[in-house]
């Protein structure tokens, strides 16, 4: 299954609360839970203003269809072709 990485542009996400992302989590979640178990989210990385998630999914069309049902953005999906790390020089 195809894995993806979406970029959010959410200002000021770096300064969310632990209860503030744990509502935005749940909310992601229950989403998930109604789009189906073709559609999974592996982890996401918070920065300054802006969130980065690694998704699962059988295609673009369910990441955006997950960011309308939740009220997120989805300013940028990209498929993911290949993972390189310091491994992959050696």
């Amino acid at each position: 299954m195809p894995k993806f990485i979406i970029e959010r542009e959410i200002p000021n996400a770096g300064a969310l609360t632990p209860e503030q992302l744990k509502a935005v989590s749940q909310t992601s979640c229950g989403v998930l839970r109604n789009l189906g178990p073709q559609i999974q989210w592996q982890h996401s990385y918070v920065t300054d203003n802006k969130i980065y998630c690694v998704y699962i999914a059988p295609n673009e069309e369910m990441i955006r269809e997950h960011a309308r049902q939740g009220g997120f953005p989805a300013n940028s999906i990209a498929q993911v072709r290949t993972v390189i790390d310091p491994t992959t020089g050696e």
